[in-house]
């Protein structure tokens, strides 16, 4: 089989790496400390180094055929620490000549003048916040130099991450599933009715997969094949049904308390930002993908069964 390189070993590096080594690839995980943070996988090389390093990433790059590029900076250090790493992760392509895949997500968009309208991937990157500006700058560098023929890039992109090894965040992550499962009430962020898009993980990591094998894939954006939007609250309901804890309470997290937070908090402060993702319809269009791929998202009740499962192995609950 063939040599892939996975930067980064968040929930969606882990991911990947997992796959591509289930797949039999041989598989080298960059990231600073260069230990896995949890049971060793077979197939799957740890290598401490910063990324953001061109010579040393062009080095751990040479043979693979693809970069995936997973890894992002702690969100108070986008604006300082993404433009370093996108510009290490091209020449590491460069340099390899492996295709680029990067994870992106929905920032760059910015807030859409008709918040009904579903996003989908001809959008412009009309994003005027930092965080949403860096995240499209990053893909347009990419996208300049595939169309100079010096790389070859494709970015897959995804709402916020749902599903089993996703603890970071407080969407329907850490504060959510714990508290559900036993039974007490959540507190979410912005309007628990508000309609959202949430990626399954799992399906993350085979998109990544899949495009970095598909030629007619490379050179543009795509988003992964996600399931029908669906509320805070309804996914909380559906949770807790699997869950067997009965009806769970939601409740909004107080603008006024997040604002004070914020003053003590680096990452509360960089919620403000994003904040609108939260507040009315948050919805994409995964349709293009589906079009022209194989792969569909995994079916909700899948995806919340799988959850709470393994939430429950995690916690003992």
């Amino acid at each position: 089989m063939s040599f892939h390189l996975v930067v980064g070993h968040g929930p969606a590096g882990a991911a990947t790496a997992r796959l591509l080594a289930g797949q039999g690839h041989e598989v080298r995980v960059v990231t600073r400390t260069g230990g896995p943070g949890g049971p060793a996988v077979e197939g799957v090389e740890h290598l401490a180094l910063d990324a953001s390093d061109p010579v040393r990433l062009a080095r751990a790059a040479r043979g693979a055929v693809a970069i995936h590029g997973c890894a992002a900076p702690p969100l108070p250090q986008w604006a300082g620490r993404w433009p370093a790493l996108v510009s290490a992760l091209c020449a590491a392509a460069e340099d390899s000549g492996a295709v680029l895949v990067l994870l992106g997500n929905l920032y760059g968009y910015g807030p859409l003048p008709d918040p009904a309208r579903p996003m989908t991937e001809d959008l412009p990157l009309a994003a005027t916040g930092p965080k949403g500006r860096v995240r499209a700058q990053a893909w347009q560098r990419a996208r300049a130099l595939h169309e100079a023929g010096r790389i070859r890039a494709v970015e897959v992109r995804a709402s916020d991450f749902f599903g089993p090894g996703v603890t970071d965040g407080g969407h329907l992550a850490a504060r959510v599933v714990p508290a559900l499962l036993g039974g007490r009430p959540v507190t979410v962020l912005g309007d628990p009715d508000a309609p959202h898009s949430w990626t399954y993980l799992p399906d993350v990591a085979r998109a990544l997969v899949e495009v970095a094998g598909e030629e007619r894939a490379w050179g543009r954006a795509w988003h992964v094949p996600t399931a029908p939007a669906a509320s805070a609250r309804a996914m909380v309901a559906l949770l807790a049904a699997q869950a067997g804890t009965g009806p769970v309470a939601v409740r909004r997290l107080s603008p006024v308390l997040l604002g004070a937070a914020g003053l003590f908090s680096p990452l509360l402060r960089e919620l403000r930002e994003v904040r609108y993702q939260f507040e009315r319809p948050f919805v994409m269009d995964s349709r293009a993908y589906e079009a022209a791929f194989t792969l569909r998202a995994t079916p909700l009740p899948e995806q919340v069964a799988a959850t709470v499962a393994w939430w429950r192995e995690r916690t003992g609950a």
